[in-house]
């Protein structure tokens, strides 16, 4: 029988569930902009504590194709 250490080997965490872990444990917050279990007035916010304390997001310019 081997032993691995948590996160190695065996199954993979969902990224919900890493995030979830993150806020009990850690008081840690993930939030995606698009997610859409927020409203619009949740995503606006999300977006408003980014920029206030992050700056501006970069959108990602559109690649020409020749």
């Amino acid at each position: 029988m081997r032993w691995y250490p948590r996160g190695y080997g065996g199954t993979r965490r969902d990224p919900d569930r890493v995030k979830q872990e993150g806020w009990h444990e850690h008081g840690l917050l993930a939030v995606s902009i698009d997610d859409p279990r927020l409203t619009w007035p949740e995503q606006e916010l999300v977006r408003q504590l980014g920029e206030k304390l992050y700056g501006p997001r970069v959108e990602p310019r559109e690649i020409a194709h020749g």
